[in-house]
This record gives C-alpha cells, sequence and structure tokens, in this order.
C-alpha cells in the first residue's frame, strides 16, 4: 500500500482574479473604441484597427478578447441585457399591450438600429453559440414573456410568433434610419397589424 499523502486537486472551477486598474481602464477603453470600430466599419472591422485605434498592442487586444465572439460579447452583451431589463421591467408596470409597445417604440428599434448589430450578433451566435447564447436566452424570455401577455390580453394576434415581431421591428429599423417621421409611421402600421381584426 502507498503511504504517500494524497496530492491536492486543481479546482475545476479557479475564481478568476480581480483585473488590476490599469487592466480595467484597457478592457474597458478597447470596448468602447471596439463599439466606435463597429458602427463605423461593420462587424468584421479587422481587430488590428480596433487596436491601433485603442492604443494598445494587439498582444494586449488578445489577452483580454482572445477571439472576435468574445470582443463582440463584451460590447453587446450589456445593451442585449438592457433591453431584457427594459422588458422585465415594463412588464411590470404597463398594461400587456402597452408594455409591447412602448418596449418596441423606446427601446428595441434603437438597438436594432445600430449599424450592423443584427448581422454582428447572429453571426457571433453561430460561430461561437457559447459565448453569446446566455445573453440571448435572456433576452427572447423577456420578449415572449411580452408578446405572451399581449396575446393573453388579446392586444395582440395570436397567430403572430416572437421571432416575426423581431423581425418586423428590425425591418423598420433598417428602412427608417435616416427618417424618424418614417420610423413613426412605419411603427404605427405594425402595431395596427398586430391588433386582432
Amino acid at each position: 500500500m502507498d503511504d504517500a499523502p494524497p496530492q491536492p486537486q486543481p479546482e475545476s472551477h479557479p475564481h478568476p482574479r480581480p483585473m488590476r486598474a490599469d487592466a480595467r481602464r484597457n478592457y474597458e477603453h478597447i470596448v468602447a473604441t471596439a463599439r466606435t470600430a463597429f458602427a463605423e466599419l461593420g462587424p468584421e472591422a479587422p481587430l488590428d484597427v480596433v487596436a491601433r485605434r485603442a492604443g494598445v498592442g494587439p498582444g494586449t487586444l488578445y489577452r483580454h478578447f482572445p477571439t472576435r465572439e468574445v470582443l463582440i460579447a463584451a460590447v453587446y452583451g450589456p445593451d442585449i441585457a438592457a433591453l431584457a431589463a427594459h422588458a422585465a421591467g415594463l412588464a411590470e408596470r404597463e398594461a400587456p399591450g402597452a408594455a409591447l409597445e412602448r418596449w418596441v417604440r423606446e427601446h428595441l428599434v434603437d438597438a436594432l438600429g445600430q449599424h450592423g448589430i443584427a448581422t454582428t450578433l447572429r453571426t457571433a451566435l453561430a460561430r461561437a453559440p457559447e459565448i453569446l447564447q446566455p445573453h440571448k436566452d435572456r433576452f427572447m424570455d423577456a420578449t415572449e414573456t411580452l408578446v405572451g401577455a399581449a396575446q393573453e390580453a388579446g392586444t395582440v394576434r395570436r397567430d403572430i410568433e416572437t421571432r416575426d415581431i423581431l423581425r418586423l421591428v428590425h425591418g423598420v429599423a433598417a428602412a427608417s434610419a435616416d427618417s424618424p417621421s418614417a420610423r413613426t409611421r412605419m411603427l404605427r402600421v405594425l402595431f395596427d397589424g398586430l391588433r386582432p381584426a
């Protein structure tokens, strides 16, 4: 029998070390710079351009964000979380139909109108679903709660699916990016069409 003492086993989920203040500043500056680059150049903006604009070396960027998808999650994850939080808050405070309409008008259409955000998130989900899937799941849960409540209240047609509404709002956002008045008219038509006959 071996009398050697048992060797300590490594933790399966070690706690990440807190980020130093200078590393945190670099991280936040890269995220802000990437947001601007994605808005100007689209979702495939070269990461070396992001690093150069942020004033950091490629090694610093990749140390924080080893893949494009990790950077995309850092840039847009808080936006997705905020949309879900707004949806949940409105569901608690407003009547169902009013909550859905206010959320779309005041939050969702502007978010989807950001240059390339829908394409960026769709591409990132396809490439690395494990990174953005939790954000997407929270967003979809909150959206389906709003839509389901509006359908139960009789203010949204039963034959409409949540994804239909998201696609329609994305279309409105893209088609009216340079015309707020057109956006208002198109949203009015959208909500007229969602109501039961």
